[in-house]
C-alpha cells in the first residue's frame, strides 16, 4: 500500500507542488495569491510538533514564541542518491547545508536577523527545502503562534501583532488553513479556530489537527471524540488526531521513528481514539492532505491564469504610460548609451554657446547676475572720491576727508595715500566678486546637475577663484594707459581734456587747483581723482569677472565633461550607468519585473494545464 501511495503521489501529486513552489520562487505571490496551506495555532498548542512529525525535520521548540518569521517549509522527495540536503533562504541570502541537526540553529539565525534578537516577531517570509528520500512531497508555512499576554521584551500589542500577520495568509481563498488545536482544552475557546472559522465560516478550506490526546482528563474522552468526529465545530474536512513528541521526550533524546512508534502504540491500545484518523496511518493521512491539495490546486489553477493574464494586459498599459527608458537587452542598452551620451554632449555645448534656450533659460540668469554686479561696481564709485578739482565761479560743495591728508599742502595729494586708498577700495571688490561666482556656479548646477559635472565644476571653481585673486593682485598696482585715463577725465568733467593738459598731473599725480590754468574754462562737475581711477577699474572688472567666470565655469567645464563622458563608453558598466534612481525609474524597474514574473507564471500555468 505504501509503494502504491507513493506512486501515485509521484504521478499525479508532485508536478503541482512543482509548479507552485516555481511560481513562489520567481515572485508571483508578490502579486497574487497562490495555492497555499498554512498552519496556525495557539502558542504551546503543538504545531511546532506536527509539523516535526510530517516532516522528519527537528525544527525549533521551546516555551513563548518560537516561530516569530513565516516559515516556508518546502519537502520534496528525491531518489536515491541523495541522503539528505537543505537550502535555507531569506531575503538575497541562501545557504546550503547536509546536517539536519542544523536546521534549528539556521532557523534561528534568520529569525533574529529579520526580527531582531529576543521575542519580536516579523512577516518577512524565510524558506526552508529539504531533500530527501525519507520526506514526503509537501509544502507548508508555518505561522508564529498566537499569544494572549506579552512576555517580558514583548510590545504590548503583540497578540494583535500575531493576529494581523496570520489573517495576512489565511484570509486569501487560495488558503489551505490547517489549524492545530490541543485536546486538553476548550475548543471553542482557541483563537486560531476562531480566526480560521471568521475566514472560512463554512469549513471548506479548514482542517483540524487535534494534538496531546495523552493530556486530556478521565472522562472527557467522549467529549473529545465529538469533536474529532466533528460533531462540535463542523469542518468540511474534518479533524486528525496526533500524538508528537513532548518535551520530555526531546529532553530523553527520544528519536522521531521510536515517537512515531509510541505514537502508534498509543492509538492501537486507547480504548476510544484507535478508530479515529492519526499519523499511526501516515500514507493514509498524506494522501488525504495531498488530494484535498490537488483538488484545490485544479480549482485555483484556471481562476490564477485569468488573473494573470489580466495583470499582463494593465502592466503593459501602465507601462505604456511611463517614459521609454533604457533596453532591457544588452545590445540595446549599449547602444541606447552611446545615443544618449551623444545627446547630451550635443545638449551641453549647445547650452554652452548660448544656441539651446531651455526652460531655465541660462543665459538669462547669468546677465541677471552680472547685472548685479555691475550695478555694484557703479554705486561703489560713490564712496570712492578723494579729492574734488572744482570750478571757479560755481563751488557748491568740497569733500575732502581729512584722514587722508599727510604733510602735503591744500591741492596736493599724497600719492603713495592715494594708493593706498584705490586699493582698500578695490579690496572691498573680492568678497561680491567671490559671491558672484558662487551664485553662477549655483545657476549651472541648476540646470544640469550630475555628480560628474559637481566634480568638474569644483575643480574649475578653484581654478576661477585663483585667477580672480591674481586679477585684484594686479588692481591694486593702480595702473592704467593714459589716453585710458585721459579719455576717463573727459567723460567726467564734459571738458576737451587733451594730452598736452597731461603735465598739469605730476608723476606721482598731486592734483594742481590753481584755478588760473583753467582761467577760460568754466567748469560745472566737481572731479575726484580716484573717481576717474575707479571708473577704469569698473570698466574692467565689469567685464573682465564675467569673461573669465564664463570661460571657466560654462565653455571649459563643458568641454571637460564632452571629453569625461565619451570616456564612459570605455569598458563601461552599462547596467550601472543606465540605473535610474527617480520616481518614473523605479516605477518602470518595478513594471518590468512583475511584468517578467507575470509572463514566468503565464507560460508555467499554460504548459502545465
Amino acid at each position: 500500500m505504501k509503494g502504491e501511495v507513493h506512486s501515485h503521489l509521484e504521478e499525479s501529486i508532485r508536478p503541482y507542488i512543482d509548479l507552485i513552489d516555481t511560481l513562489r520562487s520567481v515572485g508571483i505571490h508578490k502579486d497574487l495569491a497562490l495555492p497555499t496551506i498554512a498552519v496556525i495555532g495557539d502558542q504551546s498548542s503543538g504545531k511546532s510538533s506536527v509539523l516535526e512529525a510530517l516532516s522528519g525535520i527537528a525544527l525549533p521548540r521551546g516555551s513563548g514564541i518560537v516561530t516569530r518569521c513565516p516559515l516556508e517549509l518546502r519537502l520534496k522527495k528525491v531518489a536515491g542518491g541523495v541522503n539528505w540536503k537543505a537550502v535555507l533562504s531569506y531575503r538575497d541570502k541562501k545557504t546550503e547545508f547536509v546536517d539536519s541537526s542544523l536546521v534549528e540553529n539556521y532557523i534561528e539565525q534568520a529569525q533574529n536577523e529579520l526580527a531582531g534578537k529576543g521575542v519580536g516577531i516579523c512577516d518577512e517570509l524565510i524558506t526552508l527545502e529539504v531533500m530527501s528520500p525519507d520526506v514526503c512531497d509537501l509544502t507548508l508555512i508555518d505561522l508564529p503562534g498566537i499569544a494572549r499576554v506579552p512576555v517580558k521584551g514583548q510590545p504590548e500589542d503583540i497578540e494583535k501583532q500575531i493576529k494581523r500577520l496570520i489573517i495576512k495568509y489565511i484570509e486569501k481563498q487560495e488558503t489551505i488553513n490547517m489549524v492545530v488545536v490541543p485536546c486538553n482544552i476548550d475548543i471553542a475557546t482557541t483563537e486560531a479556530l476562531i480566526m480560521a472559522q471568521k475566514v472560512d465560516p463554512e469549513g471548506k478550506r479548514t482542517v483540524g489537527i487535534l494534538t496531546k490526546p495523552d493530556l486530556i482528563d478521565r472522562g472527557t474522552e467522549s467529549k473529545i471524540m465529538d469533536i474529532a468526529q466533528n460533531k462540535t465545530i463542523p469542518l468540511r474536512k474534518g479533524y486528525i488526531m496526533v500524538k508528537c513528541r513532548g518535551q520530555h521526550q526531546i529532553n530523553e533524546k527520544i528519536s522521531l521513528e521510536e515517537a512515531a512508534q509510541k505514537e502508534r502504540d498509543f492509538f492501537q491500545k486507547h480504548n476510544f481514539f484507535r478508530h479515529l484518523i492519526h499519523f499511526e496511518s501516515k500514507s493514509l493521512f498524506m494522501l488525504f492532505i495531498y488530494l484535498f491539495f490537488t483538488h484545490f490546486c485544479q480549482k485555483s489553477l484556471p481562476q490564477l491564469n485569468e488573473q494573470i493574464k489580466k495583470q499582463l494586459w494593465d502592466l503593459r498599459n501602465e507601462l505604456k504610460e511611463c517614459d521609454a527608458g533604457p533596453p532591457q537587452d544588452p545590445k540595446g542598452a549599449k547602444q541606447f548609451l552611446t545615443e544618449t551620451l551623444i545627446g547630451f554632449i550635443n545638449q551641453i555645448k549647445s547650452i554652452s554657446e548660448g544656441e539651446l534656450i531651455i526652460e531655465e533659460n541660462l543665459f538669462a540668469q547669468l546677465r541677471m547676475e552680472f547685472k548685479k554686479w555691475n550695478d555694484h561696481l557703479n554705486e561703489t564709485k560713490q564712496s570712492c572720491q578723494y579729492i574734488f578739482i572744482f570750478t571757479k565761479h560755481n563751488i557748491k560743495e568740497i569733500k575732502f576727508n581729512q584722514n587722508y591728508r599727510g604733510r602735503e599742502l591744500l591741492g596736493f595729494s599724497n600719492y603713495k595715500m592715494f594708493e593706498v586708498v584705490l586699493q582698500k577700495h578695490v579690496t572691498t571688490l573680492k568678497e561680491p566678486a567671490i559671491d558672484l561666482l558662487s551664485a553662477i556656479k549655483g545657476i549651472f548646477m541648476f540646470n544640469i546637475f550630475l555628480d560628474k559635472i559637481y566634480n568638474i565644476q569644483s575643480v574649475q571653481q578653484e581654478k576661477a577663484e585663483k585667477r580672480i585673486s591674481e586679477q585684484f593682485e594686479m588692481e591694486h598696482m593702480i595702473f592704467t594707459q593714459d589716453p585710458i585715463y585721459l579719455k576717463s577725465l573727459r567723460e567726467i568733467t564734459k571738458e576737451p581734456f587733451s594730452e598736452e593738459q597731461l603735465p598739469l598731473f605730476d608723476k606721482k599725480c598731486t592734483y594742481i587747483t590753481n584755478m588760473k590754468l583753467f582761467s577760460e574754462t568754466e567748469w560745472t562737475a566737481v572731479l575726484s581723482s580716484s573717481l576717474i581711477f575707479f571708473q577704469i577699474v569698473v570698466q574692467r572688472m565689469s567685464d573682465q569677472l564675467p569673461m573669465m567666470i564664463t570661460l571657466f565655469m560654462l565653455k571649459q567645464t563643458a568641454h571637460l565633461l564632452s571629453i569625461d563622458m565619451l570616456s564612459l563608453l570605455d569598458g563601461a558598466n552599462v547596467s550601472e550607468l543606465l540605473f535610474e534612481d527617480s520616481d518614473v525609474g523605479k516605477k518602470r524597474r518595478d513594471l518590468h519585473a512583475r511584468l517578467d514574473r507575470m509572463r514566468i507564471g503565464q507560460e508555467k500555468i499554460s504548459n502545465f494545464i
